[in-house]
């Protein structure tokens, strides 16, 4: 609006000019802008006026023509006054679109877009592109509704002849057009397809970052060929390259193209390099995968050698289960590459002696191969060992104690397509998780094949936000090679069931079921038996049993959320919802596979249902439920009562 009342004041201050000057030819290439958005208006009509008028001074014999001319010139006065008129009405008129100042680098030539003639003066950002050519078709047909004139003739431009010159100028312009007539404009202009061609793609404002790193990124937006494609490429260009972390701003904005090549535009990147290159954070997380919480620091360099590239080292200290110490590098895509890379090696430490007896130590490197939307693949090389301090494991897990090298290859298909990870209400997703160990020649490599698939589905009921989801997760793992039939699964990598993180937001294979303590259900074993002697000379016996996990789970579940009949928790996003969950797992490596049947895996289903209170947050979800077990096993750590959860959809 500061450009349009710049107009307005400039038209203004001509028309009181003695003699008044109008200007002949009001366009977008004789507006110009300041730093701080100041309209300018230049015209050389107003030189040859003021020549004119010299001229009548010095010469009389050219008095008539002159001031004929003049004459024309004053009665374009109140057609120069409606110009103004529809500026200021422009001004004050409201409009249903949010426009921002943008930088004086968009500017659209009549060549390119015919429709657009007269706004030039509004250097439009490109994402506001819509609403300003609806504004632009309105303005432009409202000038073409008025007469137009040339110094040089003495007809106006409109054919009509001198004689109906002052019957044209008694006449009252027409209004401006109304909102309604705007927005027919804006809808019409907003669904054709204006044809346009990308030349040159500038980039502007890196000192540090590569040229080819930005260019990669943006490289769709030299294949579009309409204005909306255009448009379409810039939000996803812009999307990507703040994903880089790498920049505190970035600004895409259309210029036109060549003069010599009419139908082309110019696209200008503009991007401001983040001021600290080093941040860091700490907070405490919930890691639903590990069944804990941990407390956790990460410091982070960024862009260090300018292709985008992140270092990063982080600390995570888990209370009483798990610790990792890790740093890695990542590497965003580049034209050589066809996909980001990362590496990272790390040092992680599980502490399982209250559910398995065993404590899991790894030090290992993985390498990102392969990141994209909907893919991810991994290549893990890790030296892991298995001890036991308490010397209280079971026999199955002594067999486990000891070295191992971990050489896996790990894919990831996924799509998740619902309107929310934390409280969906309509949509689905899918996760498929393949897993082969066992790629190194050394009889200590873990050789497996493991698969997890996850199916969630939500829809809308249609009352008080009401929508049901439903899920089922399953995962196997089988050993490979000599003798695999014989042969025990690795433990780390089995299935083990319960905890209490939800099963909505959760999308990590088979592990959830409410009501249960986290390894809570599926084959135990006992632990070893250590008798002493008590002060009375009694003999004490202590023990208790390994949760084993198992080769084969399968989980599902049913969800009804809904709001709540208080406003205040309405707006606060505080729900209610009612659960039933059920899962099993068993064995089915050293040849246990042989007495697996669907019938027996039916009746050792363990199932519950409930019902509670969700406190969504931006980063996670809280739950306050009330488990009720239907079917539990002996020996499964199962109980009704109240439990309080969080969970993350990270």
């Amino acid at each position: 609006m500061r450009i349009t009342m710049g107009i307005s004041y400039c038209l203004d201050h001509m028309c009181q000019l003695k003699p008044p000057v109008a200007h002949k030819n009001l366009n977008s290439s004789v507006v110009n802008l300041t730093e701080d958005y100041a309209a300018k208006v230049s015209d050389f009509g107003f030189w040859n006026t003021k020549v004119a008028a010299a001229e009548m001074e010095s010469c009389p014999e050219n008095s008539v023509h002159i001031s004929k001319l003049i004459r024309k010139v004053e009665s374009c006065r109140s057609a120069q006054k409606t110009s103004i008129v529809a500026l200021l009405n422009l001004s004050k008129r409201h409009c249903p679109y949010r426009i921002t100042p943008p930088p004086p680098s968009l500017s659209l030539s009549q060549r390119e877009f015919p429709f657009v003639l007269h706004l030039r003066v509004f250097r439009l950002r490109l994402l506001a592109l819509a609403p300003f050519i609806s504004m632009a078709v309105s303005v432009e047909e409202h000038q073409k509704e008025q007469p137009q004139f040339d110094y040089d003739d003495d007809k106006p431009l409109n054919g009509e002849d001198d004689d109906d010159f002052e019957e044209e100028e008694e006449e009252e312009p027409e209004t401006f057009p109304d909102k309604a007539k705007m927005e027919n404009l804006f809808r019409r202009i907003s669904t054709e397809r204006v044809p346009l061609r990308v030349h040159d793609v500038l980039i502007k404002g890196n000192t540090k970052t590569k040229d080819s790193l930005i260019e990669s990124e943006v490289e769709a937006l030299k294949s579009a060929t309409t204005v909306q494609e255009l448009i379409q490429a810039a939000n996803v260009a812009n999307a990507r390259l703040r994903r880089l972390e790498i920049f505190d701003s970035v600004n895409i904005t259309l210029d036109s193209g060549p003069p010599e090549l009419p139908g082309t535009a110019n696209v200008i990147v503009e991007v401001a390099e983040t001021k600290n290159p080093i941040t860091g954070d700490i907070g405490v997380f919930s890691k639903p995968e590990a069944r804990s919480w941990s407390l956790e620091g990460s410091l982070k360099l960024k862009n260090l050698f300018g292709f985008g590239d992140l270092w990063d080292s982080s600390l995570a200290c888990g209370w009483d289960q798990t610790s990792e110490v890790s740093a890695g590098v990542s590497l965003p895509k580049l034209k050589k590459l066809a996909s980001p890379i990362s590496a990272r090696i790390a040092l992680l430490s599980q502490d399982w002696l209250k559910f398995s007896s065993y404590k899991d130590r790894a030090l290992g490197l993985s390498l990102g191969l392969v990141s994209s939307r909907n893919h991810e693949l991994a290549y893990n090389v890790s030296w892991r060992t298995l001890m036991d301090p308490s010397q209280m494991a079971s026999r199955s897990i002594r067999r486990q104690l000891g070295h191992g090298l971990l050489s896996s290859l790990k894919y990831t298909f996924k799509i998740d397509r619902r309107n929310s990870p934390l409280r969906p209400t309509r949509g689905y997703a899918f996760v498929s998780t393949s897993q082969i160990g066992g790629l190194v020649p050394d009889y200590r490599s873990l050789r497996f094949l493991r698969q997890e698939l996850d199916l969630r589905y939500a829809f809308p009921l249609g009352f008080y936000n009401a929508a049901l989801n439903f899920g089922v997760s399953s995962g196997v793992i089988f050993p490979w090679g000599d003798g695999f039939s014989n042969m025990a699964s690795s433990l780390p990598e089995r299935f083990f069931l319960g905890g209490n993180s939800s099963p909505v937001c959760t999308l990590g294979g088979p592990m959830t079921l409410l009501g249960f303590k986290s390894r809570g259900l599926g084959l135990t074993e006992p632990r070893r038996q250590i008798r002493g002697n008590s002060s009375d000379g009694s003999s004490e016996t202590s023990s208790g049993r390994d949760s084993l996990g198992g080769d084969f789970a399968l989980t599902a579940f049913a969800d009804l959320s809904l709001d709540l009949p208080l406003r205040v928790l309405r707006d606060a996003g505080i729900h209610g919802h009612f659960f039933a969950c059920a899962g099993n797992l068993t064995k089915l490596t050293e040849n246990a596979y042989r007495d697996f049947s669907f019938q027996k895996y039916h009746e050792s289903v363990r199932s519950s249902a409930g019902f509670g209170i969700i406190v969504p947050t931006k980063l996670f979800r809280m739950e306050v439920n009330y488990c009720y077990i239907l079917k539990q096993l002996e020996h499964d750590q199962g109980k009704t009562g109240i439990q309080f959860s969080f969970s993350s959809s990270l």
